[in-house]
C-alpha cells in the first residue's frame, strides 16, 4: 500500500509540473494530425497536385507571359505611364482559361482588342497556367459543365430557360453583340465578337470575367442560373429558322437596307432603263406626214 501511495503521489506531482501541460498538448496535436492524414489523404494529394500544377504553370508563365504581365503577374506600364498589360492578381483561373483557351493570349502585339486565333498551348498547359494565376489571388474558377448546361432539365424547364435567357440577352447584350449574337463595332477601335457557335464554357467565362471592353457580369449581377439561361438562348438560335428569308448574317437593318437599295431598287431602275431602251418610239417625220 505504501508503494502504491508513493507512486500515486509521484504521478500527481508530475501532472502538476510545468512540462506536463506542454507534453499533453503536443501529444494531442500529434494524434489529431495523424487522424487527419489518415482519414483525408485525398485532400492532401489534391493540394499537392494543385501545387505541382501551379509550379509548372509558373515556368510557362515566365517564358510566355512575364514580358508583358511581369514576373509575378503585377502588370507592366510603359515609360509614358500607359498600361502595357494589366495585373493578373485576382483575375482567377476562369480568365486565363478564356483568354488562352480561345487563342487571344498571348497577343501578337498590344492593341485595343485581342482577336480570337488558334491556341498556342495545349489543354494541360492551359490548366497549369490557370492554376498558377489562381495562386496569385482569389478569383473566379473555371466553370464545370453543370454550370452552363441544361442537360439535367426537363423539356419544359429547357423552354423556360430559353425564354428567360432571351429576355436577359435582349436587355443586356444586344447593344453590342447584335440581336442574333453576330457581333458588331465598338468605339475606339474595339468590337464585340460573334458569339454564335462559341463553346458554352467560353461564353460563361466571358460573362464571369468581362474580357476587353465587355462588362463583368459576376454572380452578384447575373446568377449562375441566369448565365446558363443566356447560353441556352444562344444555343437555340442555331435551330431557329430565318422567317425573313436571307438574313445577311443577321447583322441588322443597316446591311439589309443597303442590300435593299443596291439590289432591290437598283434592279428596278435597271429594268426601267431596259424597258425604255426597247420601247417602240414614234419619229418626228411620221408625225409631220
Amino acid at each position: 500500500m505504501r508503494l502504491l501511495n508513493r507512486s500515486a503521489g509521484r504521478l500527481s506531482r508530475h501532472r502538476r509540473g510545468p512540462l506536463a501541460g506542454i507534453a499533453v498538448l503536443v501529444l494531442g496535436l500529434l494524434m489529431v494530425g495523424s487522424l487527419y492524414a489518415a482519414f483525408s489523404p485525398a485532400q492532401a494529394q489534391q493540394a499537392q497536385s494543385d501545387a505541382d500544377q501551379a509550379a509548372k504553370g509558373r515556368q510557362l508563365f515566365l517564358v510566355g507571359c512575364a514580358f508583358c504581365h511581369g514576373q509575378n503577374g503585377e502588370g507592366i506600364r510603359t515609360q509614358n505611364g500607359n498600361e502595357l498589360a494589366p495585373p493578373l492578381v485576382g483575375v482567377g483561373a476562369a480568365a486565363v482559361d478564356f483568354q488562352v483557351g480561345t487563342g487571344r493570349m498571348p497577343m501578337a502585339q498590344p492593341g485595343q482588342q485581342a482577336p480570337r486565333k488558334p491556341t498556342v498551348y495545349t489543354d494541360e498547359e492551359i490548366a497549369q497556367l490557370a492554376a498558377y494565376v489562381a495562386s496569385l489571388g482569389p478569383g473566379p474558377a473555371v466553370p464545370t459543365a453543370q454550370d452552363y448546361s441544361t442537360a439535367g432539365l426537363s423539356d419544359a424547364q429547357k423552354e423556360e430557360a430559353i425564354v428567360r435567357g432571351g429576355q436577359i440577352f435582349l436587355t443586356n447584350c444586344t447593344a453590342c453583340h447584335n440581336f442574333e449574337g453576330s457581333g458588331g463595332a465598338m468605339p475606339r477601335g474595339g468590337y464585340a465578337p460573334r458569339i454564335r457557335g462559341v463553346p458554352p464554357k467560353y461564353i460563361y467565362e466571358a460573362m464571369l470575367t468581362g474580357p476587353q471592353a465587355m462588362d463583368t457580369f459576376s454572380n452578384g449581377n447575373l446568377s449562375p442560373e441566369e448565365k446558363r439561361d443566356v447560353i441556352a438562348y444562344l444555343g437555340s438560335l442555331k435551330e431557329a429558322p430565318a422567317y425573313g428569308g436571307f438574313g445577311l448574317g443577321g447583322l441588322g437593318p443597316v446591311p439589309e437596307g443597303l442590300a435593299g437599295w443596291l439590289i432591290g431598287i437598283g434592279a428596278l431602275v435597271g429594268f426601267a432603263v431596259w424597258i425604255a431602251a426597247h420601247t417602240t418610239r414614234s419619229s418626228k417625220k411620221k408625225v409631220e406626214a
